[in-house]
């Protein structure tokens, strides 16, 4: 269930963040409205770090290094593809509200791009803030095949790596599903989110 906590003008980058901590993030109605409402799902998608599922093909076409993978190198030309219309998304939450804001956090080093590069030009990524030892993916995009499944692969990685212990969704999808999302309900995930927020913030 998404619970709008009303139409919001003048967020901050520090009171977007304190929203996370508690639970909250931010959608729009659609990219031509300047407003944005909190939402808080009665259930929340959560991709477990220690059962994270990669299927044989996946990782048979990771291993061939179809793409150049980088990190933070282009957050504002990633936000802004995930933000096109395209024929399978014919409209879009974020607005320029959205797109100001992360762009600000990321400034503040907590918002974060992963991207697939092929010859030269950005064919997927994703995007997402981290705060504590949480990760809040927000959204992805993807102009090849595999493109933004193998982005996430590497942002599983890499949060491993660095100490993360909750990866967020938001939402789960059939396609986060075959990586092991799950649903968790509300007062589960407060107690999973108020510990990674007790956590020193984690570099990514």
């Amino acid at each position: 269930m998404v619970a709008p906590r009303g139409g919001l003008t003048g967020i901050t980058p520090e009171i977007l963040l304190r929203a996370y901590s508690v639970g909250l993030f931010p959608m729009a109605e659609n990219a031509g409205d300047p407003e944005i409402f909190w939402v808080e799902p009665e259930l929340r998608g959560v991709l477990p770090l220690a059962t994270f599922h990669v299927s044989r093909s996946l990782a048979k076409t990771i291993r061939k290094n179809p793409f150049d993978i980088r990190f933070n190198s282009d957050f504002d030309a990633v936000i802004s593809c995930c933000a096109e219309h395209t024929q399978d998304r014919p409209s879009t939450w974020i607005n320029q509200t959205i797109r100001t804001l992360y762009s600000s956090l990321h400034s503040l080093g907590h918002a974060h791009s992963v991207e697939a590069w092929e010859d030269g030009v950005l064919v997927g990524g994703l995007y997402g803030v981290s705060l504590g030892s949480a990760f809040f993916g927000e959204s992805m995009f993807s102009r090849r095949t595999d493109a933004s499944k193998i982005c996430l692969v590497h942002l599983v990685e890499r949060l491993k790596q660095r100490g993360f212990t909750l990866l967020d969704t938001q939402f789960t999808t059939e396609h986060l599903k075959t990586f092991g999302a799950i649903d968790v309900p509300k007062g589960a995930y407060g107690r999973m989110l108020a510990k990674a927020m007790a956590s020193n913030n984690l570099e990514f």
